[in-house]
């Protein structure tokens, strides 16, 4: 069995994290209610290129993905990069760039993201998520205020009476659209990285693959196809890994 294979498939499945918690790349087929999305559509490509059977695990949150990867229990997942969470996960390059924004209510004095570190202000966001990471670093005079998960951040916002929700720019942008009273900060406050990730007790041999793999997916439209597809909108193809 070559290096890769047996890296990436030891049990002889794939077995591939999907993350509810980015709706950008995964979500319940509203018919079927089985999972789709970009991520998906990347792991049933890898696994038909390494010729093995495919099991797509799902999950609420980036931070029980990263969980089951630290425990040896995913063999491959689709995960935003970061520091942290790379003692434990070994990464590909990015495939996908997505905003993260903040939202805030109308009548909020805040109108730029560089007035969200303030003392007195508090937000919310997803733990464990890309964002919740890096904020925990950047912000200095801010609070952050723990959702029960990715989807209810606006809710917890909202009962909460914080003063910002943190999170990917689209469910925001679709959360100011159903309640009239909130609205979105322009710009970004961080770029979110996509990329596949595998266990780093694995070694090389295994995430040497997948980065080739991402890479031809990116350049061979297949990662834009899938975007377009799901009809996705505010994420972007990452550019070539040097």
């Amino acid at each position: 069995m070559p290096d890769h294979l047996q890296a990436l498939v030891p049990g002889g499945t794939l077995r591939a994290a999907i993350n509810f918690g980015n709706p950008i790349l995964a979500h319940r087929d509203p018919a079927t209610q089985q999972p789709t999305g970009v991520s998906v559509d990347l792991a049933r490509e890898l696994a038909r290129r390494l010729g093995v059977g495919l099991a797509l695990v799902t999950f609420e949150a980036a931070g029980k993905v990263v969980e089951a990867l630290k425990a040896d229990q995913m063999d491959v997942a689709f995960v935003a990069i970061d520091p942290l969470r790379g003692q434990d996960v070994a990464y590909t390059a990015p495939y996908v760039l997505i905003e993260g924004a903040y939202l805030v209510r109308q009548d909020s004095p805040i109108r730029v993201n560089e007035e969200v570190d303030r003392p007195g202000v508090r937000v919310a966001v997803a733990p464990g998520s890309a964002y919740d990471l890096f904020l925990r670093r950047t912000l200095k005079q801010a609070t952050l205020s723990n959702a029960p998960g990715s989807n209810a951040v606006v809710d917890h916002f909202l009962q909460e009476n914080l003063e910002v929700a943190a999170g990917i720019r689209q469910p925001l942008e679709a959360a100011a659209r159903q309640h009239p009273g909130l609205r979105v900060l322009d710009g970004r406050f961080m770029a979110i990285e996509q990329a596949m990730g595998t266990p780093r007790v694995r070694g090389e041999a295994g995430v040497g693959y997948l980065r080739a793999f991402v890479e031809e997916m990116k350049a061979s439209g297949f990662v834009a196809q899938a975007l377009e597809r799901h009809r996705i909108e505010g994420a972007a193809v990452a550019p070539a890994s040097a």
